[in-house]
């Protein structure tokens, strides 16, 4: 069948060509820590001119790909919804398996090295924290996994007893919990309204706290109490 015959083709193509620049990707990577940026923090992060990101920025959030809004005189974006985080995490995942090449400096390396053992993807725990959290659910009986992540009535239980809400989406499009395919371990951590709702959690009750900018997150003294108490996952602080 021709291209032209094909009704989503034109639509897949014009996706990956938003996607298919370096400038536009490192922003989007950026964006997965769940947060708004300006258009100058993104064009210092990616390497290039104020101009030339707010470029970039438009044709992105003209794709659908990013959201904004404005607070005075500054402009803010960020990803537009859980499935386009889901869609960067899962290229990123493709286009680096198994986290890529050695990373040139000790600091590049420290920071790859930070962001495997616990960051956020988009709005929910990654890396071997993500994945240790997963366990720990599997292994109380909270997270079933047998055909796909679904929630135990023991989960949904537990989540109550935290005082986390699990709010539906108001808009029908993210289910409760799925997996979701970590890159840097190559096994699925939970997203969803679940894991968003116990990252959300994670943040405000002091269990977790970001590493400088990026998305690396450690575990406090008091989260890794926690994890132990509720979960029976170590970690080390």
């Amino acid at each position: 069948m021709a291209a032209s015959q094909e009704p989503g083709a034109p639509r897949l193509a014009a996706l990956a060509s938003l996607i298919a620049d370096e400038t536009r990707a490192a922003c989007l990577l950026a964006l997965l820590d769940g947060r708004a940026w300006t258009a100058g923090e993104l064009a210092r992060h990616a390497g290039v001119a104020p101009s030339t990101a707010s470029e970039h920025l438009g044709k992105l959030v003209a794709g659908g790909l990013l959201a904004q809004e404005r607070q005075g005189r500054h402009r803010y974006v960020r990803l537009a919804d859980a499935q386009v985080a889901q869609l960067v995490e899962g290229l990123a995942g493709y286009a680096v398996p198994g986290g890529g090449e050695r990373p040139p400096t000790l600091r590049a390396s420290s920071a790859r090295d930070a962001m495997a053992r616990g960051r956020t993807c988009y709005d929910h725990l990654a890396g071997r924290l993500g994945i240790a959290v997963a366990d720990g659910m599997v292994e109380r009986g909270l997270l079933l996994v047998d055909a796909g992540f679904s929630l135990s009535a023991a989960g949904v239980e537990w989540f109550r007893a935290l005082g986390v809400p699990l709010d539906a989406d108001s808009r029908g499009r993210r289910p409760l919990v799925r997996g979701c395919l970590d890159w840097t371990e190559r096994r699925l951590h939970v997203a969803g309204v679940a894991g968003a709702a116990l990252c959300r959690h994670a943040f405000a009750s002091g269990w977790v706290e970001r590493i400088g900018s990026e998305r690396a997150v450690r575990v406090t003294g008091v989260g890794a109490g926690v994890l132990w108490g509720e979960l029976g996952v170590r970690v080390a602080v």
